[in-house]
This record gives structure tokens, C-alpha cells and sequence, in this order.
């Protein structure tokens, strides 16, 4: 899907160089499968403490 976007250039060219990839198309790419991953693991982060303990897990027995 082709798209015209106005994207800050000395941002992109940045992270042209700190990613290493060979294209700004690949770069765009990348910056939004992370951004999108980031925000995935917060909504994860969230359930902390929010399910039930299992009172009965032995993780001492795991170690054998």
C-alpha cells in the first residue's frame, strides 16, 4: 500500500544510521514493528498482579 506521509528527515536519517538497514523504507518498517511490540509488552506489564496465584507451584521442583 503506497502512502505519502511528511516524515521529519533528520529523524529518519538518524535512524537510517542507527538501525544499519539499507533502505528508509526498511527502516520505517522496523520503527513501527518495535513501536507496535513496545506497546504490546505494556499492555502485558499490566496484568501484573492482576491473576490468580497458583499456591500449590512448587518451583523448587522445576529445578531438578
Amino acid at each position: 500500500m503506497a502512502t505519502n506521509l511528511s516524515i521529519d528527515t533528520n529523524l529518519l536519517n538518524e535512524a537510517l544510521l542507527i538501525s544499519g538497514l539499507n533502505t528508509k523504507k526498511d527502516t520505517v518498517n522496523q520503527a513501527l514493528l518495535e513501536f507496535v511490540q513496545r506497546r504490546k509488552q505494556r499492555e502485558i506489564t499490566s496484568l501484573f498482579g492482576q491473576l490468580p496465584q497458583d499456591t500449590h507451584y512448587d518451583y523448587k521442583k522445576g529445578r531438578k
